[in-house]
């Protein structure tokens, strides 16, 4: 997508005229829109889900900020929310699908917004282990991104993830093209970024693993926020405990589904208040 592009996609208010439900769709008896295949279904329940359990934990900020899935295939379509539609108003069927150049690929009424179009397109074009992209503007977070230390290693979470996170310096609003290559160097081969004077933002093989990663970082974040806030100074986390930390929660280890479980306990929750996102 060049700059006119991008800009035109950013000017889109994503109601593409007063039609917030879409075109019409023919549903399979599952539910699923004919056509589709259950792969995709499927990653499109689990990302709604996923936007619901952030808006329940206070991570969204009303219709600005993204999860994307990338759709398993050679094409590298991944799925992003439909800018305009709160959190709690995503759903399966409505998530947009598009292509690494900001293409839209189905037939979706909304538009995409390009700040986030920018950011997780290039690590999903980029990064083989990034099915998955979360990125939030959270208090704590955009706390801690704006402080001159960033992350300390002051807390039990901070140990379990503190060696895995990079930084990418502040650059306006991520609207530029060329700036994909400069995050994609500042985050080299680790998962986890604090997008300084921004927010936070991580990648994952699948929702669960993504989701945990995030979490994990978020509760250290709120933790060293509070920590901070107290004035008696922080005790800094030994090597040799963030080590052993690290590889007993297993954030980065060869298990892609790792937070599952908590995912699962999360979505239930979600799912009791409202089940139409899976719809």
């Amino acid at each position: 997508m060049n700059q006119s592009t991008s800009e035109a996609v950013m000017r889109d208010s994503g109601w593409e005229r007063d039609h917030p439900g879409g075109s019409a769709v023919v549903r399979t008896a599952s539910g699923k829109p004919d056509g589709m295949n259950a792969e995709e279904w499927s990653l499109r329940q689990r990302l709604a889900a996923a936007y619901r359990i952030a808006d329940h934990l206070g991570w969204s900020l009303v219709i600005f900020n993204h999860i994307t899935v990338r759709i398993p295939g050679p094409e590298h379509h991944f799925l992003i929310n439909p800018f305009g539609l709160r959190y709690d108003e995503v759903t399966a069927s409505n998530l947009v699908k598009i292509d690494v150049d900001g293409n839209k690929v189905d037939d979706s009424p909304w538009a995409v917004n390009a700040a986030g179009f920018v950011i997780h397109a290039a690590i999903h074009r980029e990064a083989p282990d990034a099915m998955v992209v979360f990125h939030t503007h959270t208090r704590e977070g955009m706390a801690v991104a704006c402080s001159r230390s960033g992350l300390t290693n002051t807390n039990f979470y901070s140990a379990m993830l503190f060696d895995h996170v990079a930084y990418h310096d502040f650059e306006g609003v991520t609207t530029r093209m060329d700036e994909q290559e400069r995050i994609l160097a500042s985050m080299g081969t680790k998962p986890l970024c604090i997008l300084r004077n921004h927010g936070l933002l991580a990648h994952g093989r699948t929702i669960e693993e993504c989701f945990q990663r995030m979490w994990t970082l978020q509760l250290a974040c709120e933790t060293q926020v509070a920590t901070e806030a107290m004035g008696g100074g922080m005790i800094e986390i030994s090597s040799q405990a963030t080590e052993w930390s690290t590889k007993e929660a297993s954030l980065f280890g060869q298990e892609p589904n790792r937070g599952g479980m908590l995912f699962n306990a999360l979505q239930r929750i979600v799912e009791e208040e409202d089940s139409s996102f899976l719809t």
